[in-house]
Formats: structure tokens, sequence, C-alpha cells
């Protein structure tokens, strides 16, 4: 997180510290039925890393991007 991003664009942070065991297992519960799934923009083979760091430090993308390993 760039804190220049959150001062000037005048966003607001929430974090929380704690929470009950159960989150975690009913998260993990939501994942496996399909019910959750995380927002992908782009997923890259691991020989185009170049390519996956010019794309996230544009920030021009919504969701996460990912490296594929084979």
């Amino acid at each position: 997180l760039d804190l220049r991003t959150l001062y000037l664009r005048d966003l607001t942070l929430y974090g929380c510290t704690h929470q009950e065991d159960r989150v975690f297992t009913d998260l993990v519960k939501y994942i496996e039925k399909g019910e959750i799934r995380p927002l992908v923009a782009e997923v890259y083979d691991l020989r185009d890393l170049a390519k996956a760091q010019e794309a996230f430090v544009a920030k021009s993308h919504i969701g996460k991007i990912g490296i594929l390993v084979r």
C-alpha cells in the first residue's frame, strides 16, 4: 500500500486484528462451494513475469494478478 495514494485520494482504511475462529473456516467453506470467488484481473505465465510486473505497476487493473507456475 502506497500511503500517498491513501492520503492524496482521501481514502479510509479499515482493519481488524481479531476474528472468531469460525470466520476463517466459514470463509473456506464458501470458497470451496464456489459461493465466493476472488476477482482475478489477469494471469501470466511465469516466463512473462516482467509483463505481470508492468501491469501491476501501471495500477490499471481491478483484482489480483496471478502467476501461473507449470
